[in-house]
């Protein structure tokens, strides 16, 4: 197996992380039928590499912290898969939220990404949160919708420009 660099890891995180939210939203916007299935189900898998890769980028600052966010944003991609929504409750964007606000607080914790990017994250899981309900998520549309994705992506430009500070994130590594 060739090792891969922090750097490398950061900047295929993000490549999945954009793949994943234009696969998903291509799918959604004009897709129909068997296709809009299984390019829903590509975007899936997608994101679940990256919340594997999200894992081993953080467990180096706090191992059952990664480990929780990664196994809530697991379980969410398996809701999206079944498309389950009990009650209209959109069970996979509320999961993501918990995942968003973990990896928030990973951000803010390790010593090898911006702090203030730990904000934007924070301020998607808030937004994806509000479809617990679907009233409140329905009352705060588009606003909702808009913080979620830009907090996110946020987050995902700076893994895919700028990547992980390789140095800091070695040295966090073997503390």
């Amino acid at each position: 197996m060739i090792p891969v660099s922090a750097k490398q890891r950061g900047r295929v995180a993000g490549a999945l992380y954009l793949f994943s939210l234009f696969t998903a939203a291509a799918g959604e916007l004009y897709l129909h039928g068997r296709l809009k299935i299984a390019v829903g189900l590509l975007a899936v898998v997608a994101m679940a590499a990256m919340m594997v890769l999200f894992y081993t980028i953080f467990k180096p600052v706090e191992k059952r912290t990664a480990m929780l966010g990664t196994a809530i944003g697991l379980v969410g991609l398996l809701f999206e898969a079944m498309r389950f929504n009990p009650q209209g409750v959109d069970v996979a964007i509320v999961l993501d939220g918990f995942f968003c606000l973990l990896t928030g607080v990973l951000i803010v914790r390790s010593e090898f990404m911006p702090r203030i990017l730990a904000a934007p994250m924070a301020l998607a899981g808030v937004a994806w949160l509000t479809f617990q309900s679907p009233t409140l998520a329905s009352r705060l549309s588009p606003w909702n919708l808009g913080c979620g994705v830009l907090g996110e992506a946020v987050v995902m430009l700076w893994l895919l420009v700028v990547g992980l500070d390789e140095k800091r994130w070695w040295e966090q590594a073997g503390s």
